[in-house]
């Protein structure tokens, strides 16, 4: 018995429709913030999307008939894995893609489990840093300059925003640790822990908002694109989404499910491209492709794979709550 009870090989039919559905959802997510940062504030394209996910996995709440936590002491590591899981990266790529192109969104996105191993070694102290993870390291960061074109110099809006960018993932890579490491022994669902981030998340945004940007617009006001893209983040990004996401996990397991965020870098580059007419220079594409090979290092992806530790009566199997900046979006 390991930590991770899946069908040894379950049917592809069983899950890679869902997988690919996943891939294109999240991916797509980059071109509606592009769209919906035309008109909206960033910090109130945020709001809009994070109160229409909430609303949604209420629904799936009541549905399935969960419930939300209840302890003070959750609800304190919620408020902080709110904020740096939803309020402040949403908000990043919002400020970020009025500067660079969406699909360039989309492959900072990428680089978040790269962000993860070294604050879960160093700070969470919750994995521990090996030969072939130290060389997926180095190869992601090579990466990371490739996309930046640092040899042109830096400097200038595109370069602020690819920055906002990247500190969004960075916000992604802490609060994926800061989960497993404070709320993964707890008995509530992935469902439960991401619905109560939403809301505290919209409870932030909704005191953070006003203050920095004004009130925001009523939705009345603005045109159906940014409507309907707000709609499709919120409904679709994390309601929907997270629902597939579950399905993938429980059928096919949950190495095989983060295997995702290979996907989503190449849906938006897809739908940046077709939609929005964007074009990438050489170099951005390429330094995607190295970051990739650095976070399939890291993950065992490729080289010799580690072997599996069965769980034991004193180190039981857990798995990671899939709280909202787990996987993303």
């Amino acid at each position: 018995m390991t930590g991770e009870i899946t069908p040894d090989r379950p049917p592809l039919r069983s899950w890679l429709p869902g997988f690919v559905a996943l891939a294109a959802i999240w991916g797509s997510s980059f071109l509606f913030i592009k769209i919906g940062v035309e008109e909206l504030h960033p910090l109130h394209l945020t709001l809009y999307r994070v109160a229409t996910g909430a609303a949604t996995l209420l629904v799936v709440l009541a549905v399935l008939r969960d419930r939300l936590p209840r302890e003070p002491r959750v609800w304190a590591h919620l408020t902080v894995a709110a904020a740096f899981g939803v309020s402040i990266p949403f908000t990043l790529f919002g400020y970020g893609e009025q500067r660079v192109e969406s699909m360039l969104a989309g492959i900072w996105n990428a680089t978040t489990p790269l962000i993860v191993l070294p604050l879960a070694v160093l700070v969470f102290r919750t994995e521990r840093l090996t030969a072939r993870r130290a060389v997926g390291l180095g190869l992601g960061f090579v990466g990371v300059l490739v996309v930046l074109g640092v040899w042109q110099g830096v400097g200038g809006a595109h370069f602020v925003g690819q920055l906002m960018c990247f500190g969004a993932a960075v916000c992604y890579g802490f609060v994926i640790p800061y989960l497993k490491k404070f709320l993964g022994g707890t008995a509530y669902s992935g469902l439960s822990v991401s619905t109560a981030q939403l809301l505290v998340a919209t409870a932030q945004l909704a005191v953070v908002g006003p203050l920095v940007a004004g009130a925001p617009p009523a939705p009345t006001g603005l045109s159906w694109r940014v409507v309907a893209s707000v709609a499709a983040l919120g409904a679709l990004g994390t309601g929907l989404a997270f629902v597939i996401n579950m399905h993938n996990i429980r059928v096919a397991g949950a190495s095989t499910a983060s295997t995702v965020t290979y996907g989503i870098p190449v849906f938006a580059v897809l739908v940046g491209t077709l939609v929005l007419d964007e074009r990438l220079t050489w170099h951005q594409p390429v330094g995607a492709l190295v970051v990739l090979l650095g976070v399939a290092v890291t993950q065992g992806l490729l080289g010799p794979r580690p072997s599996r530790v069965p769980a034991t009566a004193t180190e039981p199997a857990t798995t990671e709550p899939a709280g909202v900046g787990s996987v993303r979006r």
